[in-house]
């Protein structure tokens, strides 16, 4: 198979959270380790830093990537979801795996898969694993792709645990509370692993104290431990706790043997985290006059943290590109939608997009008015043509109304 029917075969021949929901959450990790003994552990070849939160955590993995990168570094970066191309979760320096061996390790291992149920994610995860260990990464970020403790990635012993924060997101799966999200997340704090929190609560914070004491970890809240004063070049405002954690962890990371990474180094790398990395989305300004902002914030938490960032901007109208997919609590995330804005409602180009009459109906309910259009492209191209030079547009509500229009 080519590189498209082989990735066409990946998305379309196996369960895949980001397709298909909840049927392609698996309840163990037994299929894991099934498939990293078929590949000779290769987890177990490469060293790794462990990233988990509700928000945040690819911003993380990505300045931490594009920092250790500037300090000389050979360093793979494991991330989900993928923007436009299943390539991009997959990277050494920046450079997304090469299309031969997504089809070489897909075409060689398809027996394997298939003969024994592995998911999407699963095989995604053995992928990377296999790509760092033959490439000899001086060493690995992984992102968790949900959750932490039923993650197909927790399979690692990492050199530091990274927990973002914990918000309301993906409860059918992880949990109605904060407390229970908490749990699952804490799930990747190993026996005697330092873990990093970035953000916590009262309730988020007993669940982590409780979990590293229960496995002699030590345990860093960076919110209160480090002086977030690096400039970078993801401007988002919800990067300021995002750097306290990746402050930290590096903080850790040169406590440990071989690595030495500099106050200039981390300054350098994080002025630079676009350009190492490849990193999209977070803040992202695709024009001037108007301006218009792109972000792939899509829960509660997020979601706030960006439409007060919105609130912040000069301008006469507010116009907001918006779609989301089908599991989205929506009389949590539109109440933070301002009224005063225009809004163009579409469903993403995703089976799992709610259809935009749906949306806009139930948005009409918390007093947001708009039109509905039959594509993400169509409608951002509507409110290109309606915005003045000095009007704003937002373009969110989903990872995958961010990929259409990039």
């Amino acid at each position: 198979m080519n590189y498209q029917e082989t990735t066409d075969w990946m998305f379309n021949q196996l369960p895949m959270y980001q397709l298909q929901g909840a049927s392609a959450y698996k309840k163990d990790l037994t299929n894991t380790h099934l498939l990293t003994n078929h590949l000779d552990n290769p987890h177990k070849k490469v060293r790794c830093l462990h990233v988990a939160g509700t928000n945040g955590k690819g911003s993380t993995s990505h300045m931490l990537a594009s920092i250790i990168q500037a300090a000389g570094y050979k360093v793979g970066l494991y991330t989900s979801p993928h923007l436009k191309d299943f390539r991009e979760r997959i990277k050494i320096n920046g450079i997304d795996i090469t299309e031969e061996f997504v089809c070489a390790f897909i075409n060689e291992n398809k027996p394997f898969f298939e003969s024994n149920d592995i998911s999407f994610f699963e095989m995604s995860v053995g992928m990377a694993f296999d790509y760092f260990a033959k490439e000899k990464v001086d060493i690995a970020i992984i992102e968790v792709g949900m959750g932490g403790r039923l993650d197909a990635t927790n399979i690692i012993t990492p050199l530091v645990s990274v927990i973002t924060n914990i918000g309301l997101d993906h409860t059918q799966f992880l949990g109605n509370t904060i407390e229970a999200i908490a749990g699952e997340k804490a799930g990747i704090i190993k026996p005697h692993i330092p873990v990093v929190i970035g953000e916590y609560t009262p309730e988020t914070k007993a669940v982590f104290w409780a979990t590293a004491k229960e496995n002699n970890s030590e345990i860093y809240f960076a919110s209160d431990l480090i002086s977030e004063n690096h400039p970078s070049d993801l401007i988002g405002d919800y990067q300021v706790h995002n750097k306290k954690a990746v402050l930290q962890t590096i903080e850790i990371l040169n406590s440990q043997a071989e690595f030495k990474i500099t106050e200039e180094i981390i300054r350098i790398g994080l002025q630079n985290v676009v350009k190492n990395t490849g990193l999209q989305g977070r803040w992202q300004q695709l024009g001037d006059n108007p301006k218009v902002i792109c972000d792939t914030a899509h829960n509660k938490n997020g979601l706030e943290i960006v439409l007060n960032q919105i609130q912040k901007e000069t301008f006469k109208k507010l116009h907001i590109v918006l779609g989301v997919v089908n599991d989205k609590d929506l009389d949590q995330i539109l109440p933070l939608f301002p009224q005063n804005a225009i809004y163009y409602f579409s469903k993403p180009n995703n089976p799992r997009g709610l259809d935009a009459t749906i949306l806009a109906t139930k948005a009409s309910e918390h007093g947001l008015t708009g039109t509905v259009f039959n594509s993400i492209t169509t409608a951002y191209e509507k409110a290109l043509e309606a915005a003045e030079d000095t009007d704003f547009i937002y373009i969110g509500g989903s990872t995958f109304v961010v990929a259409e229009i990039l």
